[in-house]
């Protein structure tokens, strides 16, 4: 059930980014296009992020945690190279903000959903 929360709280946060920006598109605009943009999206943070930001850690110890952004970007760009086109991104610059707008819009929407579902924050001492 998780998995699928976080498949929709992402194809929210692409549809939502693609609203906001100009230079970020989905061609097709339904419901199972963003649904598959939030799975490609969710492989490609699953599997490659991991390892791109292994390889690159000495440059975000460097650059004080900024790179991340930059690797939030590129992980953008993978998936819109992986979605056949669906997904479009007018380059690295547009793709580093709608990296952090899209960072954003899914730690609200997890923070809302964590409130829907009944999970409680845990605090230290109880």
């Amino acid at each position: 059930m998780n998995i699928l929360i976080r498949i929709v709280v992402n194809a929210v946060a692409i549809g939502l980014t693609a609203y906001l920006l100009p230079g970020i598109r989905v061609t097709a605009n339904s419901i199972t296009t963003y649904l598959l943009l939030g799975v490609i999206f969710g492989i490609v943070n699953a599997l490659v992020k991991p390892i791109v930001s292994a390889l690159t850690c000495p440059l975000v110890i460097v650059t004080l945690g900024l790179f991340i952004l930059v690797i939030n970007g590129l992980m953008l760009l993978l998936t819109a190279n992986l979605s056949g086109g669906r997904l479009q991104v007018d380059g690295l610059g547009t793709a580093i903000i709608a990296g952090i707008v899209m960072g954003i819009v899914n730690a609200v929407l997890e923070g809302v959903v964590g409130a829907f579902s009944g999970k409680k924050e845990r605090r230290d001492g109880e």
